[in-house]
């Protein structure tokens, strides 16, 4: 990836998860991000926004949409414009644009997409559609030089996260792979320790996150949270091994 690519995030609008969700007391509410990604192949769009999800999820959810033509009108481009599109999943505030972009490659694991014809998962006219043009990825792959697709189980089976190799260092656009950036550092901690022989319990962490430490990132972004994870010292992650 040149090092004058870029990642802008775009603000798609929130939604208000209910208390029985958050773990806590009260309901909260959460930012809906995908993120539009400059190469010197084309743009690339990670995930689309909330797509119209029925009046059951619409009461339960309480969405408030930003439209998707005009995220991306405030960065310059338009929907033509996009080259590729990568879903890190297929749930309705993910994938509530593709029905705009039929004709594009959309990227989406075979796993993913397998759950989401089957029913009872998501909404299905935001998963088939007319111009619908899907391109399965079974498992870890290079779209573009510099660009991964490195599957991030957990959330769903199928879920993705989208690996960036720029100039200033790796970006990392795990999607939901975690909700938030203090619990994507918290396991990268729980990681660390267990790398340097902490004697256990120590908290579990996803196998993948291995993975995504070998790239070295230097910044990692989410799809409901607007902070932004970096390493806690320049050249020293928590994912390494200690200096000698």
């Amino acid at each position: 990836m040149g090092k004058n690519a870029a990642v802008r995030r775009l603000d798609l609008g929130y939604f208000i998860r209910p208390a029985s969700e958050t773990g806590g007391p009260q309901p909260r509410v959460e930012p809906v991000l995908a993120y539009l990604v400059r190469h010197d192949r084309g743009l690339i769009l990670f995930d689309t926004g909330m797509g119209n999800a029925g009046p059951g999820t619409e009461a339960h959810y309480r969405p408030r949409r930003r439209e998707l033509r005009d995220a991306l009108s405030a960065s310059g481009v338009a929907l033509d414009d996009i080259s590729l599109v990568v879903n890190c999943h297929l749930h309705f505030d993910h994938c509530g644009g593709n029905p705009l972009l039929g004709g594009k490659p959309m990227l989406v694991q075979d796993i993913e997409l397998a759950t989401a014809r089957r029913g009872n998962y998501t909404v299905d006219e935001l998963v088939d559609f007319p111009g619908a043009t899907y391109e399965q990825v079974s498992g870890e792959t290079e779209v573009w030089p510099g660009v991964w697709i490195i599957p991030t189980p957990g959330h769903t089976q199928g879920h993705q996260s989208l690996v960036l190799r720029q100039g200033d260092g790796t970006v990392v656009l795990a999607g939901q792979a975690h909700d938030f950036a203090s619990h994507f550092a918290s396991d990268l901690l729980a990681r660390h320790a267990a790398l340097h022989g902490v004697e256990q319990p120590l908290p579990p962490y996803q196998h993948w996150l291995d993975r995504l430490a070998h790239f070295d990132p230097r910044r990692v972004l989410f799809a409901h949270d607007c902070s932004v994870w970096e390493p806690p010292q320049v050249g020293v992650t928590p994912s390494d091994p200690a200096p000698r």
